[in-house]
């Protein structure tokens, strides 16, 4: 045995001889028993090793309020309860591959193959963020995670044909591409106006992103939204020179209540409008030759639809002129047989104190003297080979679609409306349509589209010139097109399809989705003779009222059917409602509006706004806030004259005069409200 022998300072002395030295025969015993010693730690440590590696490594798979397993992840609020649980469908992760780096967790393989995997957790104040990624790097296979309803309300996605507030989905879906579509064509699609985004009673929201080819499936008997990422068999496309591996990433993220993680949320991920649209607009309403004339409009329908406005004493904002004042869609030029002397009628109108917008839209038909032209310029959706225009079919014809990706297929359509609005003195458009469900499965344009509602996103841009009036109905990360905004098409009905009960649940989703200039539709709806009430020419006359009552208390009102074609009464209820629009409505709304250009709160407000802890007011539907302070309860089924109403907690005046303070929250079980009336109840101080 060789010993060192130490030097002074503590040191060592690095040049010392060696000493040999002999054991003796009484220390051999305590030398066994060190080494024996010795080996039993080692065999401890490397047994506690093992076990350790045998463990699924909870400390690994746990990150402040959120817990991760191989099939899914579930997040706990402060107080300790789940409000949010998602599952793996597509893969399981190997948590053998999984670590924490700080606030991330990561995991490189699943039991598919390679991925790329993390959670990271992000504190903003009292709200708690979890941005996930799951990044197939082998196959083409799709990513799904389901995510429960857990016992929660949700609300947001995107308009549909039958709307509910709360979201209420029904039977089983397969996922399907989430992208922009026209429901009133075909009821299953999803809607016009969608984002990516829902948000919890639980004080949750999700937010998916805008790289993620994500499709949206559910099933009503687990009470689960699938999230889907996939390519094949899909409209989405991979970045040009990237795989088509798949990668689902989204952000969730949980605050106190409801009301502040959503105006988290609208804050940090959402755009905003820059300006507030005419005010004119929200004062008075817009009255539309759709539903009264539909393609049969002319010069002298339209000259005596001005004349009534003025003869029954109405205000206008604007007069819209709109489908086919043109001989074919896609042409510009007014049809002479129609409009004589189109020159001469906007000459009378602007006499008169009109001023006017006219309706358009992408297509350009086959048969239209531009779709040559547009043609031999390149200007229209492509099939995928890019060597032949993709013909689409519309409500009103076959035909190519313009390519808003194109710059010159811009120019082209914006030369065209400016050259309107010089040679006529039009005020503004109504772009219609502008769907993503109107493109081929397969096409191509100039610039590639990952996400095929980034087409819809290009559509709405082209309204940007014309802001003040213009009205879009359809919308998708376009809440910074400072426009107004329209619901999808109604039926004159009822009901919860596109019908008078829609209206409410309509307004609400989409104001939850950022859009707040909003348009309701037409009073009393399309008055298709196959979609209305009894098969009438005109909408049933008392759900016209209520139709006609429910509009005053929107953003903006805007009349087709004239109560004129009615009878008197009808007539002096409009000019009331009409009134209270302008002088109780409007001034409201428009202080909200100049409020959302910073923070995107909605004007048209649900129930648990002010309510957030009441269960109750998750669930009310007919009912509504503009602002904090004015609380809305029309009447919205037939052969009523009472209706039930839902008072959240605190001082409130009706609008008859009665006053109630409470201390918590009060039904009003069969409250009257007669025909020409609408029950509505303004906030006050406490005496």
């Amino acid at each position: 045995m060789y010993q060192v022998v130490p030097g002074g300072a503590g040191g060592t002395i690095t040049d010392a001889t060696p000493i040999k030295k002999s054991i003796s025969k009484d220390t051999r015993p305590v030398v066994a028993a060190g080494v024996l010693g010795v080996m039993l730690v080692i065999a401890a440590v490397t047994a506690w090793c093992y076990y350790i590696a045998s463990l699924p490594k909870p400390d690994l798979l746990r990150t402040e309020m959120l817990e991760l397993n191989k099939d899914g992840f579930i997040i706990r609020n402060q107080a300790g309860s789940m409000v949010f649980k998602m599952a793996f469908r597509s893969g399981a992760l190997d948590l053998d591959s999984c670590y924490k780096d700080g606030q991330i967790l990561k995991c490189v393989r699943s039991n598919n193959g390679r991925i790329n995997f993390f959670i990271q957790t992000v504190f903003v104040k009292t709200v708690s963020c979890y941005r996930l990624r799951w990044e197939e790097l082998e196959s083409d296979r799709p990513v799904e995670h389901a995510m429960s309803y857990n016992g929660s309300h949700w609300y947001g996605g995107a308009e549909t044909a039958i709307q509910h507030w709360p979201i209420t989905i029904s039977g089983q879906q397969e996922p399907k591409p989430f992208v922009t579509g026209d429901v009133y064509s075909n009821r299953n699609e999803f809607g016009s106006i969608l984002e990516r985004y829902w948000l919890s009673s639980n004080a949750t929201a999700i937010k998916i992103n805008d790289s993620v080819p994500f499709h949206l499936g559910w099933n009503d008997t687990e009470k689960t939204l699938y999230f889907q990422a996939r390519y094949q068999d899909s409209p989405y496309r991979p970045n040009l020179g990237q795989l088509p591996y798949a990668e689902l990433s989204y952000r969730v993220c949980v605050g106190l209540d409801i009301g502040s993680i959503h105006k988290y949320m609208v804050r940090r991920y959402f755009n905003k409008p820059y300006k507030v649209p005419s005010k004119v607009v929200f004062r008075h309403p817009i009255w539309s030759t759709w539903a009264l004339h539909k393609t049969e409009i002319n010069q002298h329908k339209l000259l005596e639809y001005a004349a009534n406005i003025r003869k029954y004493g109405f205000n206008c904002s604007h007069l819209e002129l709109d489908d086919r004042y043109t001989e074919r869609y896609g042409n510009f030029d007014f049809d002479q047989e129609k409009f004589p002397n189109a020159s001469g009628m906007f000459q009378q109108l602007k006499a008169d104190g009109f001023l006017v917008s006219l309706w358009t839209h992408p297509f350009v038909n086959y048969d239209s003297e531009n779709f040559g032209t547009v043609v031999e310029k390149g200007l229209l959706v492509m099939e995928p080979t890019g060597n032949l225009p993709a013909l689409v079919r519309w409500w009103n014809g076959i035909g190519g679609i313009l390519d808003f990706t194109n710059p010159e297929a811009r120019n082209w359509y914006s030369s065209h409306l400016r050259s309107l609005r010089s040679k006529y003195g039009i005020t503004s458009f109504k772009l219609d349509a502008g769907e993503t469900s109107y493109l081929p499965w397969q096409f191509r344009t100039r610039a590639h589209l990952q996400d095929p509602s980034t087409f819809t996103r290009r559509y709405t841009e082209m309204a940007i010139p014309y802001n003040e009036r213009a009205e879009l109905r359809s919308g998708y990360q376009s809440q910074n097109i400072s426009c107004f905004f329209r619901i999808i098409d109604r039926d004159s009905v009822w009901g919860y399809e596109l019908g008078l009960k829609s209206l409410i649940p309509s307004v609400l989703t989409i104001s939850i989705l950022g859009y707040q200039f909003i348009l309701p539709d037409m009073i009393g709806g399309n008055a298709y003779p196959n979609r209305t009430l009894g098969g009438l020419a005109l909408p049933d006359r008392e759900l016209y009222i209520r139709w006609l009552e429910l509009s005053a208390f929107m953003p903006a009102m805007q009349f087709s059917i004239p109560p004129w074609e009615y009878d008197d009464e009808v007539v002096q209820i409009a000019q009331r409602f009409t009134k209270l629009h302008e002088t109780l409505v409007a001034p409201r709304v428009l202080e909200l509006a100049s409020e959302v250009l910073a923070t995107g709160d909605p004007i048209i407000r649900p129930l648990w706004w002010i309510a957030s802890t009441d269960e109750t007011a998750y669930k009310i539907d007919s009912q509504f806030l503009i602002g904090d302070d004015l609380m809305v309860a029309p009447v919205l089924e037939p052969g009523k004259q009472e209706r039930d109403i839902y008072l959240p907690a605190g001082h409130w005046i009706s609008y008859k005069g009665e006053r109630y303070d409470l201390k918590e929250a009060l039904h009003l079980t069969d409250y009257p409200v007669d025909l020409d009336e609408l029950a509505y109840f303004e906030w006050i101080a406490k005496a």
